[in-house]
C-alpha cells in the first residue's frame, strides 16, 4: 500500500500501514544478527604446552616476562588458544624483502617533494 496524498482521514490507516513495515525491519534486523558465538573456554597450561610445543618452564619463563598472553587467578595459569596462535603468527621473521619494502616506504615518506 502507497501513499502519495495523506489526508486527515486516511491518517490512522497510514499509521497502521508504518507499523506493520516497521514490525517486518524489526524481525528482519532480529533474524539478521549473528548468533552469539560459543564462549571462549580457557585452557591450563599442558594445552598451551601442546599448542606452542614448549616445556612448561619455558612457558612459564614467558608468562613471567610478560612475552605471552596469559591470565592468572589466583595460583592457576590461564590461557586462550585463539590468543596463543595469534601470539604465533605475531612472532613472524622478517625476511630480507619484508625489511626491504619498510625501508623504501620509510624513505619514501620522508621525501619531501618542492
Amino acid at each position: 500500500m502507497m501513499y502519495n496524498d495523506i489526508t486527515f482521514d486516511k491518517l490512522p490507516e497510514a499509521v497502521a500501514y508504518l507499523i506493520e513495515k516497521i514490525a517486518e525491519v524489526k524481525t528482519l534486523v532480529e533474524n539478521f544478527t549473528s548468533k552469539p558465538t560459543e564462549r571462549r573456554l580457557p585452557i591450563g597450561i599442558d594445552d598451551a604446552c601442546r599448542i606452542i610445543q614448549k616445556a612448561k618452564p619455558i612457558i612459564y619463563a614467558l608468562v613471567r616476562k610478560g612475552l605471552i598472553p596469559s591470565y592468572k587467578r589466583g595460583k592457576k595459569l590461564f590461557f586462550y588458544e585463539e590468543e596463543l596462535l595469534d601470539w604465533i603468527k605475531n612472532g613472524k621473521k622478517k625476511t630480507i624483502l619484508d625489511i626491504k619494502a619498510e625501508m623504501e616506504a620509510d624513505l619514501y615518506s620522508r621525501t619531501r617533494r618542492k
